[in-house]
């Protein structure tokens, strides 16, 4: 059942070194406050999983909080490549780490799978792809009824997941409004789950079909105002395309880098 409390202290109970962590969102909702509360306490060793690592995993990465990224796309949206990411594969700084790429179809699949408790995701896929030659984890299976010929993954099932969403009521229970990726099935996947919102609210007023996460899938709730820039919220504030253009120059060498991790993150206050 979910329990409120501040950014720091769910960080801090439920995100150990060595963990393996999803924190997902697309294109908006993207959980920054929640990536930099990690950062901010040094946690290492740790499996990010995302579909489409963008700016808050390349902090992440030259952080030295990385050993290994499961994704499908990593990039700056709009601007160009992941610097941090490439200096991490490429040149082993600050830390080498290890990349396992998939699909956007196989990780949305993975992450049902791991919501519905299962071992592994089945699709059709990965015909004609490369991806399968350097990602031992893809299998092909027969289908048992038609014979078909089917790619299989593994399931994903993260030791903690961390989205953010608009709301939670007083109960715990989350509405996630706007463009919807994968939060939903990345919590319901995870041991454990901390879900950062813009506010507490009496009544989610949340409209039919819209997506809520119950409160006792959620481990815990933290309120982190802005909690999603310089991605955006929708219905509370726009994304700063400016900060993704100036973030490839910040990215690119790794003492402007550092100095920025040092201002804005290690040398900002603490999530309450």
């Amino acid at each position: 059942m979910a329990e409120f409390m501040g950014l720091h202290d769910a960080v801090a109970r439920y995100v150990e070194d060595g963990a393996t962590v999803a924190m997902e969102g697309f294109t908006h909702l993207i959980p920054f406050a929640a990536g930099h509360e990690v950062i901010r306490q040094k946690k290492r060793d740790l499996t990010l999983i995302r579909m489409t690592p963008d700016i808050i995993y390349d902090q992440l990465i030259g952080a030295g909080c990385a050993k290994k990224v499961i994704f499908s796309w990593g990039g700056n949206p709009g601007v160009g490549s992941l610097h941090r990411l490439r200096d991490a594969v490429e040149k082993g700084w600050p830390c080498k780490i290890e990349i396992l790429e998939h699909s956007h179809a196989a990780m949305a699949c993975a992450f049902e799978a791991g919501a519905a408790g299962l071992p592994m995701a089945v699709l059709r896929g990965y015909v004609g792809s490369e991806l399968p030659s350097v990602n031992d984890q893809i299998k092909f299976i027969e289908c048992p009824f038609t014979g078909e010929r089917l790619a299989a993954v593994p399931s994903v099932r993260p030791d903690v997941s961390i989205i953010h969403a608009q709301r939670a009521d007083r109960q715990g229970n989350v509405l996630v409004e706007g463009i919807v990726g994968v939060q939903k099935e990345a919590v319901l996947a995870a041991k454990h789950s901390i879900v950062t919102v813009e506010e507490i609210v009496d009544d989610l007023n949340a409209h039919p079909n819209a997506c809520v996460i119950p409160g006792w899938a959620i481990s815990a709730v933290a309120v982190a105002e802005k909690g999603a820039l310089p991605s955006y919220t929708h219905g509370y504030y726009g994304r700063s395309n400016r900060f993704y253009k100036e973030w490839d120059a910040i990215a690119r060498d790794r003492d402007t880098f550092t100095q920025w991790i040092d201002k804005n993150i290690y040398g900002a206050e603490e999530q309450a």
